[in-house]
């Protein structure tokens, strides 16, 4: 190449490196707009669905802790809710404990779908290395998705297990007394077992997170998918070819609702047993392992809730836990939609 050529090839060369940049500059900026918009829009949902369900949330963790040598406290929902509201303190009681998983609900969600749109865009990467960073993102099909809600439910445990610990303490009347404060028992945990005595349950919560909110986000997307498929499109942009299509309209509110109620549903129910021997192994006086004895496995609770109550031990309290999870659900994903349509509307 003559020298003549060199500064024009330099200038070029110049030009795509700005070009590159400023993309870079627009994708990092873009990422950090997303992620904001996930933290405050799941922290707004996620609090309102748990005002919404936490008296269900008090009954249910009350039902599935009962000892299993004494005598039955509570014979069913209706009995522990009767009891809950005439003998232990009123609508004060089935709020118990509220403020650490009211902040944890905050965060639950928030982390769900933060971490449910990262695994998306890495999903993305890697099953298309070669797509434009301009281009606008290929759309995932139906188990691509359930397996980011996994993804999304196994990095949300490790968040949720303490704060469940502490909710779980609270909520049950032997372990609430005044002195059973969230800063007491949070002392009295890391007394007795250390900083790692705050995941204790994390198996089940594991289990149930992965599993169920690969449920949650699947029976979610699949039945928008369904209300999708009958909305009418939008109108075709100016300068695509006649017969293209863009994406649907955001559905109803309504449809909305219905779609997170069925997630709702569809994860609290699969992976109950889980959460049932979670919540057992939570609600254990801290002070009745020693320096001697050895703390009760995942699956030794297990076992020993099958061996005495078999199915019906595992799934106690199952019913009120689904009949509080439609609604909530349903909240969740309704004001998370809409606020993030709200927010990518043009000014």
């Amino acid at each position: 190449m003559d020298a003549a050529g060199q500064p024009v090839m330099v200038a070029v060369q110049e030009d795509k490196a700005a070009s590159m940049v400023a993309v870079s500059d627009r994708r990092q900026t873009s990422q950090s707009t997303e992620a904001l918009k996930d933290v405050v829009f799941g922290s707004a949902a996620g609090m309102v669905g748990k005002i919404v369900e936490f008296p269900f949330d008090t009954v249910k963790v009350r039902l599935q802790s009962q000892p299993d040598h004494l005598p039955l406290r509570y014979l069913g929902p209706i009995d522990c809710f009767r009891k809950s509201f005439y003998d232990d303190g009123g609508i004060r009681s089935l709020y118990r404990g509220i403020s650490a998983p009211l902040m944890g609900a905050a965060l639950e969600a928030s982390s769900l779908f933060f971490s449910y749109r990262i695994a998306q865009s890495l999903l993305v990467s890697i099953l298309y290395p070669n797509r434009s960073e301009t281009a606008p993102p290929p759309a995932l099909g139906l188990s691509a998705l359930v397996a980011c809600g996994g993804a999304s439910g196994a990095f949300t445990s490790f968040i949720l297990t303490p704060i469940e610990l502490i909710k779980c303490k609270m909520q049950v009347p032997a372990t609430a007394s005044p002195a059973q404060r969230p800063l007491s028992l949070i002392s009295s945990i890391y007394r007795h077992h250390g900083l790692l005595g705050f995941w204790r349950g994390q198996l089940g919560t594991l289990i149930r997170e992965t599993g169920g909110s690969a449920a949650w986000f699947g029976s979610y997307e699949g039945v928008s998918a369904a209300f999708r498929h009958y909305l009418p499109r939008k109108p075709t942009p100016s300068g695509k070819l006649p017969g293209t299509t863009s994406e649907p309209s955001i559905l109803p509110f309504y449809q909305q609702m219905i779609a997170g109620a069925c997630a709702g549903v569809t994860y609290n129910f699969v992976f109950y047993p889980a959460d049932t021997i979670k919540s057992r192994i939570q609600t254990e006086e801290v002070s009745i392992v020693t320096a001697g004895q050895s703390k009760p496995s995942f699956l030794t609770v297990g076992r020993e809730v099958w061996r005495l109550q078999g199915v019906k031990g595992l799934y106690r309290g199952c019913g009120i836990t689904v009949a509080r999870a439609a609604p909530s659900s349903a909240f969740i994903f309704s004001i998370y939609e809409s606020l993030r349509w709200w927010a990518d509307q043009p000014p």
